[in-house]
């Protein structure tokens, strides 16, 4: 019998509801904009973005004059995106939908993209199997995946420390950041261009920072299950980890974030 992911993914709806991801989701926004232009997306071009989030790269393909279809599984994700898109008036139709079965025919889009979104997915082969279905022959697909080397999985690492163990061992998000195993999961794929680029995270402060990290997710969640001087603790950790990579300078905090761009052909 294969494994239940059902009620693994009811948990990542009820995680990714708290709080506000939207001022984390602005830090994000330029990797988003690459993924877009290194794909050619332009207009009258029919986009799917899968696990789209609030809406980052679903925008910058729509003001690109792109018909756009964004998905998501977190229904409250959904409803943020739809107010972004709606107030801009922007051509971009919303579903709630799972990477790893979309609701959509075969073939139907020129372009696929997702920015640090399908690499969430329990089942990655599933998902970059999904990606292809529903892209023509000769059409692309757009990611943006965090690198086994980027802040992300640093800051992971820290968090994880002080997290329960999740309930289904699933492979890392990170795995989608080796060049080697996204070749894998798009074999399918008549060419892979890869590399590697950064997202810049700039705060005034760290608390600043914290604050960005604390408003949504599972910072949300940690700070309600933790005792609390588990919680500041994860945090003094963190606070160290910042202080040995920052590129900032009176107090500020710069980071660089890796990430690789991965646009793959369908032939």
């Amino acid at each position: 019998m294969g494994i239940d992911y059902g009620p693994m993914k009811e948990m990542t709806k009820a995680i990714w509801s708290l709080g506000d991801y939207s001022p984390l989701a602005e830090h994000l926004d330029s990797a988003a904009r690459e993924v877009v232009d290194a794909c050619g997306i332009s207009s009258g071009q029919h986009v799917l973005d899968v696990a789209a989030g609030t809406g980052n790269c679903a925008i910058a393909a729509a003001r690109k004059g792109a018909h756009v279809v964004a998905s998501d599984l977190t229904p409250s994700l959904v409803e943020r995106g739809r107010a972004r898109t709606n107030a801009e008036d922007l051509d971009v139709e919303w579903f709630e939908a799972d990477a790893e079965d979309l609701p959509f025919e075969d073939g139907r889009f020129d372009f696929v993209t997702s920015v640090f979104g399908a690499i969430f997915a329990p089942q990655q082969k599933l998902a970059a199997s999904e990606m292809l279905r529903v892209l023509h022959s000769g059409g692309v697909i757009g990611m943006a995946n965090w690198t086994p080397e980027s802040f992300s999985r640093q800051m992971t690492d820290v968090v994880s420390k002080y997290a329960p163990p999740p309930p289904i061992e699933v492979p890392s998000i990170f795995d989608w950041g080796q060049e080697d195993v996204v070749r894998s999961l798009f074999e399918g794929a008549s060419s892979i261009q890869l590399d590697r680029r950064t997202v810049t995270f700039a705060f005034d402060s760290f608390q600043a920072m914290r604050a960005v990290f604390e408003s949504h997710g599972g910072a949300v969640m940690a700070k309600r299950m933790l005792p609390p001087d588990v919680y500041e603790a994860s945090a003094r950790e963190l606070e160290a980890l910042v202080s040995e990579l920052n590129e900032g300078t009176h107090g500020d905090v710069l980071l660089k974030n890796e990430y690789l761009l991965v646009v793959a052909h369908k032939g």
